[in-house]
């Protein structure tokens, strides 16, 4: 139509895209750091510090005698689930001394992934108490150290004694597309939670 200004109009700007706040939590030597910088589109926040003498009295390395460094504080990293979602990564730190931190970390956390080391899953049940104290939905992810799998889900499952809500998936953290999925999982859970949440009295 003459006259009309319809195509020299600016398009409008786009939606700016959700963002949800995860923690990624677990024992002293799962792969936190390792899966937060696997999977991260921007370099990692990282607070490691080299592991020292003094430390061995109160830091155990059973199983993970290899292990040279430590998170004192947390990681951080951030990825894109599609062009409307947006997840900022907070990696914990896992010794005990430094746990006084989980719960400042939490606030205003949607959910997270509680890795497991198989070859010491007891180092992971505090952290899986952790989030079903504060009732914050989780994942729990596997790590395939050296690639290896030892035990199925469901035994993992019945070793940490997890109600079947909790998704139980198999994982490598030095793999972004494995990482990838366990968010994905993670996130499907959080909508499958709000959509089964009975709604509030009238």
């Amino acid at each position: 139509m003459a006259g009309s200004d319809t195509a020299a109009r600016p398009a409008a700007p786009a939606a700016a895209p959700d963002t949800v706040k995860i923690l990624i939590a677990g024992g002293f030597g799962v792969g936190k750091t390792t899966l937060v910088g696997a999977v991260s589109e921007i370099t990692p926040l990282r607070t490691e510090e080299p592991l020292t003498v003094a430390g061995l009295d109160v830091d155990d390395l059973k199983g993970i005698e290899e292990k040279r460094s430590t998170t004192v504080a947390l990681d951080f990293g951030r990825i894109s689930i599609g062009d409307d979602l947006v997840l900022y990564l907070f990696g914990t730190p896992g010794q005990q001394r430094f746990w006084f931190m989980w719960n400042d970390l939490a606030i205003g956390a949607l959910g997270a992934v509680v890795l497991v080391d198989v070859r010491r899953p007891e180092s992971s049940f505090a952290a899986v108490d952790f989030f079903e104290r504060r009732e914050i939905p989780f994942v729990v992810a596997a790590n395939g150290f050296h690639g290896l799998h030892p035990y199925p889900p469901e035994t993992i499952r019945e070793s940490l004694a997890l109600p079947e809500r909790v998704p139980v998936l198999l994982c490598d953290a030095r793999d972004r597309e494995s990482c990838r999925d366990v968010l994905i999982a993670l996130i499907d859970r959080l909508i499958d939670d709000v959509t089964l949440r009975p709604p509030p009295p009238a």
